[in-house]
């Protein structure tokens, strides 16, 4: 019941809910405005420079980037779905640990597993000088063994670290399944995988598509997975075109054609479903009577889920702790503290900032209850659609012409040479990062908001509280555990990210993604270890938050 207000008190809200709601537009345009430049390079002139790379390799990006779609998404579908259905449905030996475990290598970027497998397995690695001294042979000639730097190796880095996504959404929904239409498939005489592929599977399926979209758009928006296994796809291409060609609306163009493969991604999964009603019964929160596996099936099982925790976070995990420690004095220098420091100083401040404007914009949109505020916080939060690249080049476009301009200005008024103020500095790479991950934040926000009831709103006006005052002094205390949360995971996706930092980092300004990107293109994985061991490790920590929250709400 809402509570009554004072004329007064009612004529001093209205015009604060307006403030709030022109502060979420000013928002969502400033964070909208790179993807804009962007789409609005398409009808600028490259001075023949994209007609010479749609020439050359735009044919190849367009089809390597297709195939790793193809090949990925059905990496982490059947991986993400099967173990899913194992973990939920099945009982074996170590399944309750795995429940939780099968989350973990999502701490693991997949080019951190890229540089270790092709350390690991490559010519001079461990695997084939065994394998050469134990069947005697000499050369390469003499025996075949898959190559590691190829499409198909990249397919399975991504799939080994992006499957969690499906994993996570689609045990979610196994759990939520009704007893009672599971339970009835079964009395009509379904065997389990029967009634695993007519029922349970498409009830589940608006989950597994929404893991399959976002494993997806993290294999398009890849950088150094692909740039170091010699995969031209379209990342590779914007920044060699950028850096190698100096081809800036080029590159913008090419960032236009991977925004429109990535939106086109979107609404396929959409119209695909467009007639589709996904209904369950909500009498019975009880989980269905597991199977109960024996045998080599149980065994069988804990292996598969094992073998996929071991590929994908703790064979890559031990080999770089292994480099770390035997060479200590190459890997935990000085160097390394610095390269830290910068990281935790990006990550930090953008992490505060993001959930601050995330917060801002929940908030806004709680107040106004209006479909175009509603658009606007949607518009402000289509950046984590779009690859770091993307991103990037859409500010420093933009920002280069302003410091130019500003420069000119400058010295035609008082004849002294002006440098540039916003290109290659902090300020624009962290406004990559808030571009990039604002929807982490605000997803998260808006779930917390969105636990306190609109009552409490309604008593904090009728005292004659400001907005701004409800949510610093009510909200804000009832969500500190969602806006934590929110701080951890934009942190550690500002620590893993490399092609935004990649291309807009001040000068000697390095990360640890950065160098852990140059000492692997430079074969010197030994120095990039710890600097990927960090990563690794701060990557853990949402994750393993993540699986402790699902195991205290089941």
């Amino acid at each position: 019941m809402t509570l009554p207000v004072t004329p007064k008190a009612s004529r001093d809200y209205l015009p604060a809910i307006n403030g709030w709601i022109i502060t979420v537009w000013l928002i969502a345009m400033l964070v909208a405005s790179p993807i804009l430049v962007v789409l609005g390079s398409v009808f600028s002139h490259s001075e023949g420079v994209f007609s010479h790379l749609a020439s050359t390799v735009l044919t190849q990006y367009i089809t390597h980037s297709l195939v790793l779609m193809v090949g990925v998404g059905a990496g982490v579908l059947f991986l993400g779905i099967s173990t899913a259905w194992l973990v939920t449905m099945c009982r074996f030996p170590g399944g309750r640990l795995f429940e939780w475990g099968l989350l973990l290598p999502l701490a693991a970027p997949a080019y951190l597993l890229a540089y270790t497998y092709t350390d690991w397995l490559d010519y001079y690695g461990p695997v084939q000088i065994w394998l050469r001294s134990q069947f005697g042979w000499q050369s390469v000639t003499d025996y075949w063994f898959p190559d590691v730097r190829s499409v198909g190796g990249a397919i399975v880095m991504f799939s080994f670290t992006l499957y969690p996504y499906v994993y996570m959404l689609a045990r979610v929904a196994f759990l939520e399944q009704s007893v009672c239409t599971l339970e009835a498939s079964r009395s009509l005489g379904c065997s389990p995988w029967r009634s695993f592929f007519k029922v349970a599977l498409p009830l589940a399926r608006p989950a597994i598509m929404a893991g399959l979209s976002l494993a997806l758009m993290e294999t398009l928006s890849d950088f150094g997975t692909v740039d170091y296994f010699g995969v031209a796809t379209f990342t590779t291409g914007i920044y060699r075109t950028w850096f190698g060609m100096g081809a800036q609306v080029a590159a913008a163009q090419l960032s236009a054609m991977l925004m429109v493969f990535i939106f086109v991604l979107i609404i396929l999964e959409r119209w695909s479903r467009r007639q589709a009603k996904y209904y369950q019964a909500k009498n019975s929160v009880q989980r269905p009577q597991p199977y109960n596996l024996k045998g080599i099936r149980a065994w069988g099982a804990t292996l598969a889920c094992g073998l996929l925790i071991t590929l994908g976070l703790l064979l890559p995990g031990g080999l770089l702790a292994h480099m770390t420690l035997t060479h200590l004095d190459e890997t935990l220098d000085n160097r390394f503290f610095e390269l830290a420091r910068h990281s935790l100083i990006l990550s930090g401040l953008t992490a505060g900032i993001g959930v601050i404007v995330a917060l801002v914009l929940a908030y806004g949109e709680r107040l106004s209850k209006q479909r175009t505020v509603s658009l606007g916080v949607r518009l402000a939060s289509m950046g984590y659609a779009v690859p770091g690249a993307v991103i990037a080049v859409g500010i420093l476009i933009p920002i280069v012409k302003l410091d130019k301009g500003l420069a000119a200005w400058v010295e035609a008024s008082t004849g002294h040479s002006m440098g540039l103020i916003l290109s290659g500095t902090i300020v624009a790479l962290i406004f990559a990062y808030l571009v990039r991950f604002l929807a982490v934040a605000l997803g998260t926000v808006e779930s917390g908001l969105a636990k306190i009831r609109p009552t409490i709103d309604d008593a904090a006006r009728s005292l004659g509280c400001a907005p701004s005052q409800t949510l610093v002094k009510i909200h804000t205390p009832l969500m500190a555990s969602s806006l934590l949360t929110a701080i951890m995971l934009v942190f550690v996706d500002v620590m893993k990210e490399l092609p935004a930092t990649l291309v807009m980092r001040p000068f000697n300004f390095d990360t640890l993604a950065v160098r852990v990107y140059q000492y692997a293109s430079d074969e010197r994985l030994v120095e990039a270890s710890a600097p990927a061991l960090m990563i690794l490790l701060v990557g853990l920590l949402p994750v393993i938050l993540l699986s402790w929250r699902i195991a205290r709400e089941r």
